[in-house]
Formats: structure tokens, sequence, C-alpha cells
């Protein structure tokens, strides 16, 4: 088997593994970047609908989950979405802004891809795809990695850095890698769960949702302290959208989930006022003016809201209200990590420092991205976390090979 040599190996060519590599390099270390896939950046190319939620310009660490709030905040204020929109001019590449923050390639998502791989190659550093990592050795000059795949090989180095994400998406070849090499060098790794997941139901409530499959209204959804205002969307399946997506990363089994529709409008107030307009209209036709007609008919049905405005008092409709702005529902479970975006959980950050990303006890291993116990929020938070974790790991290496 063929014996290397590199400064650095870095394990995952994600986003977070090319952002460590660029910055790894920047100063003429010998970088060595490998990854299973035949591509790069493979969760890169398929987010946000082929056209990547890059970042979000408010992203900071209340956006994320994580076993210590506080850990993020050191890579996240030094290398802010500025930095990477920065980048991202400076190639040309044209976004645009959503809802909330969030930015998006005009084109496509292969552009930040490119970008990344462009700049890797001024960097220097050489990126090998179709391969794995088959065992890492400890020694007195650092690590020996054995490489698998169509270019085996033994390679001696200075630095690993672990950046093979986490276990969401497996039939793109997610693994739990990460979290075993973690533990292979004694660092300890909190749950793991998939995480901006659908909810799934018993099939009592889902028999309802299968007829209103496909509509999606805007709601506010909470679980305990945490609640997030956007799209919900019923499906075959049980319920998604952005919203509900969102409030997976807090549910945990057991929990309810509450569910407000027009969560800044008053629907009580609403009724009455139209009661007083037209009394003669349908409770179900009052309610579809507000709420989508399919929903607004299901729900009627399924509540038995029959009759007209008129018929109904007062205090009925505020209960109508309070039902539909304080909907409880038990999800069974989740999609689990084949929907899921994210996995939550990771690395222990007590284990690492949070300006380097290093192993405290192991010097030369980093642990970036999506294998740390840091997850945001959905809307481009997560490629943030890897950005800048990966510039953190990166720019430590590079200083100190100066």
């Amino acid at each position: 088997m063929r014996r290397e040599t590199f400064d650095t190996v870095i394990l995952g060519a994600g986003a977070a593994g090319m952002m460590c590599a660029i910055h790894a390099a920047a100063r003429g270390g010998r970088v060595l970047i490998v990854d299973h896939a035949k591509a790069p950046g493979e969760k890169i190319r398929i987010s946000g609908g082929g056209r990547c939620n890059f970042t979000n310009v408010g992203a900071s660490a209340r956006n994320f989950i994580s076993g210590n709030p506080h850990f993020a905040k050191s890579a996240l204020g030094r290398y802010t979405p500025q930095h990477f929109i920065a980048m991202v001019e400076k190639h040309g590449i044209a976004y645009h802004e959503k809802t909330l923050g969030q930015l998006f390639c005009d084109r496509s998502a292969r552009d930040i891809i490119a970008m990344l791989v462009g700049e890797m190659a001024r960097a220097g550093c050489e990126m090998r795809l179709s391969t794995t990592p088959e065992r890492i050795e400890r020694n007195e000059a650092g690590f020996t990695v054995t490489l698998g795949g169509e270019r085996a090989a033994t390679v001696g180095c200075r630095h690993v850095v672990v950046a093979c994400g986490g276990k969401s998406i497996p039939k793109m070849g997610a693994t739990g890698l990460g979290y075993q090499i973690a533990k292979q060098f004694g660092l300890a790794v909190t749950e793991t769960r998939p995480g901006l997941v659908p909810l799934t139901f018993g099939e009592d409530v889902l028999r309802g949702f299968r007829e209103i499959a496909g509509v999606a209204a805007d709601v506010r959804v909470s679980c305990g302290k945490a609640a997030f205002e956007e799209a919900l969307l019923f499906t075959h399946r049980g319920l998604s959208g952005p919203a509900v997506l969102q409030i997976s990363s807090y549910w945990r089994e057991t929990q309810p989930i509450r569910i407000a529709f027009l969560p800044s409008a008053d629907i009580g107030v609403l009724l009455c006022a139209a009661k007083r307009e037209n009394g003669r209209r349908s409770i179900q036709t009052a309610l579809g003016e507000l709420l989508p007609r399919r929903l607004a008919a299901h729900l009627a049905e399924k509540q038995g809201w029959s009759g007209t405005l008129a018929e109904a008092s007062d205090r009925k409709l505020a209960e109508i209200a309070g039902m539909l702005q304080n909907w409880e529902l038990y999800p069974a479970g989740t999609e689990g990590y084949r929907t899921a975006e994210v996995t939550l959980g990771g690395v222990d950050t007590a284990c690492l420092d949070s300006r380097s990303m290093a192993a405290k006890a192991v010097p030369g291993l980093f642990f970036i991205g999506e294998v740390v116990d840091v997850t945001g929020w959905l809307g481009g938070y997560n490629f943030q976390w890897a950005w800048a974790s990966g510039w953190a790991a990166g720019t430590e290496i590079a200083e100190n090979a100066s």
C-alpha cells in the first residue's frame, strides 16, 4: 500500500470540510480532503430545493441547540454571515433573500460547490473522492490514516479533522463514522436523534390528515417554551412544513405540540364581527374566509361546527377560536433520519475547544460541522455553523503550521 505524508487530513468533503481545507492550506500547508462520495458537497447540492440556503443574515448562537448554548458563540462571532457573503460576491454568484433572513443562490447550489472546490484548488488542497478512512491511529508524529477505496494509501499527518457529518439522509451515505472516531479517542458523544424532520401520527389522527394532504397554512407551532411562526403542511404521513420541521428539534416522545392558526389575529373577534356583518353565513363558510377552505371544511366536519353564525352564541364562537388557536396534538414519532435535514446531538462540546474546534485531550484532532453537538434552526443556520466551525479549525491549523 502506498505511503504518503500530509500536514492535515480532512474526513468529509461537505460544507465544513471544504471550508476547513481552504483555510488550513492558506499558508502552504499540505492538505488532503477525502470523501466516500463520487462528488463533493452532496448535501449542498440538494439543499434549498437545489438553490442552497447558504446562510442566514441574522445567525447567532441563539439560533442553535446544544448541550452548551454558549459553545458556538466564538466561531460564529469570528466568522459571520457577512464573511461568507463576501466570498459569494467575490465569485460573482447571484443570490437573493427570502423570508427571515434566508439567502439563496439565484441559479443553482452547484455555484457554491464550484466556489469551494475552486478555492481549495487555488490553496493547493488535494481532494480524493470515492475514498474511505478505514483506520486512524495516533503516533508520536501525529496520526496515521489508512484510506481505502479507489486510491488506497497509508497517510501520515499532524492533524486529522473529522467533518463527516451526522446520520441524516442515509441514502446519501450518511453514517455515524464521526461519532465512532470520537469514541475511539475517548471523547464523549451526546444522544443523537433526527432534527428538522416531519412529525408522524397514529392512524386515528392520520385518517383525517390524509383528507387534507397538501393543504398549507400559516401557524405558530409550539412545544414547551419553543415556538415558531411559519407555514405548516398536512401530508399523508403527518405534518411537515417549516414550522413543524423547526419544532421537531425540540419535541420529545410523549410531549404534545400546540398549533395556533392565524397566530397574529384574534379569531374569536373575527368570527363575532362576521356574525354581525352577515349572520346567515354558515360557520364553515366564515372559517373558509380565514383559513384554507379545505382545512375549514375538514375541521368544521370533525368538530361538529354546523349551523349559521347567527345560531351560534358569542361564547360558542370563542370556543371555536380557542380550539383553532390552541390545537393540541400528540405526535407518534418522526420520519427519522431518512428525511431529517440534520442530526441533533453529537460530539460533546465539553471535549472541544470552542475557539479552535480541537479535541482538548487529543492534540491535532478536530471536529467540525454537524458531527458536533451544535444544531441550527431551519433557514441557513446549519450552513453558517459549517462555514464558521470549518474556518475556526482551518485557521488554527494554518497558524500552528506557520
